[in-house]
């Protein structure tokens, strides 16, 4: 099985000296940085976006630059969704966004993790999980997501906060880590 495979199934897998998952995030790189150095909302950095994400994107997806993505094309997105500035999707796991969610600026998706233990840690292994947002939700500024950790429609995600559980439909959360505050009646 390859380190491909292997990420892509939540297996342990070597990201840091595979030479197909190298070559890979080098591809997305160089696209990130050509949609950040093109001209906002031209055809070219909707095109380059289209590259990124191997597929058309979703209507009335808004993704402001600077943004990052480990792979790109693991990271989706609903219709309607807006992602402010400095982003970033750390996407050797899937990473679906629903439809209508508002990222505010600097937040984080993060599919990785590495073993505790230095020496496996060392030679590269790392494990990569799904993130999974449900539709209509809202992140506010500077928000960290980690592996594994799906969250439900209609929630509120304060800024700062640090998601590392799961999180119901309607909830507004907050804090590091984050905790439901209230549930939102829609």
């Amino acid at each position: 099985m390859s380190e491909k495979e292997k990420m892509l199934k939540g297996e342990w897998h070597n990201a840091n000296f595979d030479e197909e998952l190298l070559e890979e995030r080098s591809k997305a790189e160089l696209l990130c940085f050509n949609f950040n150095m093109s001209k906002p909302g031209s055809k070219e950095q909707t095109s380059i976006l289209k590259d990124l994400l191997k597929t058309e994107p979703a209507e009335g997806l808004t993704i402001l630059s600077p943004v990052y993505f480990d792979y790109g094309y693991h990271t989706h997105f609903g219709e309607g969704t807006f992602v402010n500035h400095g982003c970033y999707f750390m996407d050797g796991g899937t990473i679906n966004i629903g439809k209508n969610v508002f990222i505010g600026p600097f937040c984080g998706f993060y599919t990785a993790s590495h073993p505790l233990k230095f020496a496996p840690r060392n030679k590269g292994l790392e494990k990569a999980l799904p993130i999974s947002v449900g539709d209509n939700c809202w992140f506010g500024a500077n928000v960290t997501v980690l592996q594994g950790v799906s969250i439900g429609k209609g929630c509120v995600i304060a800024a700062g906060s640090v998601i590392i559980n799961d999180i119901p439909d309607n909830c507004l959360v907050a804090g590091v880590p984050a905790c439901i505050k209230k549930h939102i009646e829609q």
